[in-house]
């Protein structure tokens, strides 16, 4: 699978390198003061944003991650040089949590953005710094600080404008094809969409908007169920949810269950804005009944044919209008 949203790494910084006892010994100076210089800062284990991944696959097969410690101090007050810090690339959207005592760490939003996960133990200090007026000769120095050690987990939540809602096979992974340039895989039974998938919907002036399919919803996803709570963490990051419901089934009911979906896993998400597009409208004859819809206040609701074009460039336009309310908001 190439398409990865979690991995736990279990992760070592490098220990501070021992302070120095040392003594300044020269041809002229037989019993110069103590010299001895601080030790090294161990290395830390980081992560690093990196805007061109979509997975964090790669660190799946990283399970063990250790960086090097820092030396010792040297004579002359010289500190040890420091261990080397370990970057790990994280594709934005990444989430860090202490997988004993779940506390976030923190989150990678922006490229080259640092987030530190261990910290590399400081250096101990050299003898020098205990030299004192009636303790001229210090025999001893620090150790170093052992580094961090932990085991974090990593979730990822795709982030992007516009987030694809609906059951399997409503022709969510279609409408991306067509509003993006996007190619998900799109075959005509349940669960085609095994992995989330990001699209550009181009827009003419160089408007542009990204479009997230999430695997199918179904109902109980809330609780696990299908593919569940597996992917509607990735709902969260957007600004915008888009509602695909097929005209050839119970409109009221399948937005209903959708909402209430959503709703079970995290209230906050129906406080996003919303619109519907009923989908694959060109298999309704001109003979068939008016289509049952669902009233609420403030969904903008849109007939769709992602076979024939049917109001795709309308549909693109009325994303474009809210997503541009929401930023000047």
């Amino acid at each position: 699978m190439r398409f990865a949203d979690y991995a736990k790494i279990y992760v070592t910084a490098g220990n501070g390198g021992a302070g120095s006892v040392h003594f300044r010994r020269e041809k002229y100076v037989p019993k110069g003061g103590p010299d001895g210089g601080d030790g090294g800062k161990g290395g830390s284990i980081v992560l690093v944003g990196n805007a061109q991944l979509n997975t964090l696959l790669d660190l799946r097969y990283r399970k063990f991650i250790k960086a090097k410690p820092g030396a010792p101090g040297h004579s002359s007050r010289k500190t040890g040089k420091s261990g080397a810090d370990i970057l790990l690339s994280v594709p934005l959207g990444t989430t860090a949590f202490d997988a004993e005592t779940r506390e976030n760490l923190g989150e990678v939003m922006e490229d080259g953005q640092r987030l530190t996960i261990a910290e590399g133990g400081k250096g101990g200090l050299g003898n020098w710094h205990f030299k004192s007026s009636t303790h001229q000769t210090p025999q001893y120095a620090q150790e170093g600080l052992p580094g961090e050690e932990r085991t974090v987990e990593l979730e990822l939540k795709l982030i992007a404008d516009v987030g694809l809602v609906g059951f399997p096979n409503a022709g969510k992974s279609t409408l991306l094809s067509v509003l993006s340039d996007a190619k998900p895989k799109i075959a005509d039974y349940p669960f085609t969409t095994l992995e989330p998938n990001l699209g550009v919907s181009m827009l003419p002036d160089y408007r542009s908007f990204v479009v997230a399919d999430i695997p199918g919803i179904i109902e109980g996803a809330h609780e696990g169920k299908g593919l569940g709570l597996q992917f509607l963490r990735h709902i969260e990051r957007n600004q915008l949810l888009l509602f695909v419901v097929s005209c050839e089934g119970d409109l009221v009911k399948e937005y209903k269950t959708l909402r209430d979906e959503l709703h079970a896993y995290d209230p906050t998400l129906l406080a996003l804005p919303r619109v519907l597009a009923i989908s694959k409208t060109d298999l309704r004859s001109e003979a068939s009944e008016p289509l049952s819809l669902p009233k609420e206040k403030g969904l903008e609701i849109l007939q769709i044919s992602s076979v024939t074009g049917s109001n795709i460039a309308e549909l693109k336009e009325r994303i474009w209008k809210i997503l541009t309310q929401i930023r000047e908001n």
